[in-house]
């Protein structure tokens, strides 16, 4: 039976549904799901494009390691980053002194992918493969707008949220 999540940004009230892809990244699912709840400061992408994601507390244990890879997601992904201290906290990629990214413990990114042509590079550490874990089956036209808006007019205040549906 198909398992769901729930996605929103708490300030714009805009949601969206995602189906969680139990078979290509069972590891990644379940790990995700047993977090849930999980919600935190909302941050619109600065090189991957057409991306939005808040940066959480580690929560995997064990970690759930690489699997349904990209590093070209498509519109409608959801995808999970573990990422250690050492890869975020640079001060240029913009996240205030206290925010997860400098958590001596690294942080996990749960983001979603609203349009196309994305490509997880990053300057610094080359490839950023995430696992993809979910597909968004209602409200991505919605969600799109809400992060276009969050976009041009800032993140500041906004929280993104992962629930179960």
């Amino acid at each position: 039976m198909a398992r769901y999540l729930t996605i929103t940004l708490d300030k714009r009230g805009v949601s969206c549904r995602a189906r969680l892809l139990d078979d290509e990244a069972p590891r990644t699912c379940q790990a995700v799901w047993d977090a849930l709840p999980q919600s935190g400061a909302a941050y619109h992408a600065k090189y991957a494009r057409n991306e939005i994601y808040t940066l959480v507390p580690p929560f995997a244990d064990p970690k759930p390691g690489r699997e349904n890879p990209t590093v070209t997601p498509i519109p409608g992904d959801v995808v999970y980053f573990g990422f250690e201290a050492w890869e975020i906290g640079n001060p240029a990629y913009g996240y205030d002194e206290g925010s997860e990214a400098y958590s001596e413990n690294g942080a996990t990114d749960l983001a979603l992918f609203y349009g196309r042509n994305n490509l997880l590079i990053n300057g610094d550490a080359g490839w950023v493969p995430g696992n993809v874990f979910a597909t968004i089956t209602e409200g991505l036209e919605d969600m799109a707008a809400a992060a276009q808006d969050l976009w041009l007019r800032g993140v500041e205040g906004e929280t993104l949220t992962f629930a179960r549906a």
